[in-house]
């Protein structure tokens, strides 16, 4: 009984210290994004802003610039509505299909002795092998996703194109979602609306992250209880 409360114990102390392990394991920082990586280049290539002449009431940068443009989205913080039609679909078959047969014999045709054409040694060994596999199998996977949010301007790149960043917030009942979009534009794809497609976003990010009953049963379980039913044998 003894030995049984120490090994018990012993077995308590070796998944908390395994625990507690992971959990004071530094996490490694994320790595950057395509976008993130995008935006570092094209922002180094960037030159230095056009200031205007002193004693002038001239900005290169004022709304009036352009007299003859519209209201369009153009400059940081400018708000473009995003219209996300997106769908995925991925099939993939394969079949196998393999045979092999193979064959010995050995035999005594003659012996010291009487000869016997049905002597008891004529047949020693006679084997016969055939081995067959015929296997197939699919795999599919569709995922659609269709919304509609606002987005800001968070940077406008050299070349002109606009990088954008926005974020839905959705609440139903007990299920939070949220709904983060980020990509580069040309200002030329919008509508005289501020409207553009998702088909038009260039190294667009799509992350969708949820929480409640539907995430709490689907979600990954703790790392005490993933030891526990590695340790145990049922």
């Amino acid at each position: 009984m003894m030995r049984s409360k120490k090994f018990f114990l012993t077995f308590l102390l070796a998944v908390f210290a395994t625990a507690a392990y992971g959990a004071d394991k530094p996490k490694k920082p994320p790595e950057p994004s395509a976008l993130d990586k995008y935006l570092q280049e094209a922002l180094k290539q960037s030159g230095a802003p056009v200031q205007p002449s002193a004693g002038s009431l001239w900005s290169p940068a004022s709304r009036l610039t352009d007299v003859g443009s519209d209201v369009r989205a153009a400059q940081t913080d400018d708000l473009v509505t995003i219209v996300v039609a997106e769908s995925a679909s991925a099939v993939a078959t394969g079949a196998t299909k393999t045979s092999r047969a193979s064959a010995a014999q050995s035999q005594i045709s003659a012996l010291g002795g009487k000869k016997s054409v049905n002597g008891a040694a004529q047949n020693l060994l006679n084997l016969n092998t055939t081995q067959s596999l015929d296997g197939s199998g699919s795999t599919s996977r569709t995922a659609s996703l269709s919304t509609t949010l606002s987005a800001r301007v968070t940077h406008v790149l050299p070349n002109g194109y606009l990088v954008l960043e926005g974020t839905k917030d959705v609440q139903v009942n007990s299920e939070h979602q949220v709904v983060t979009v980020r990509g580069v534009i040309r200002p030329a794809d919008l509508t005289t609306g501020n409207i553009i497609t998702s088909n038009q976003i260039a190294q667009m990010e799509i992350k969708i992250n949820g929480k409640g009953v539907v995430n709490d049963a689907i979600r990954r379980p703790n790392i005490l209880y993933r030891i526990l039913l590695g340790l145990l044998p049922f």
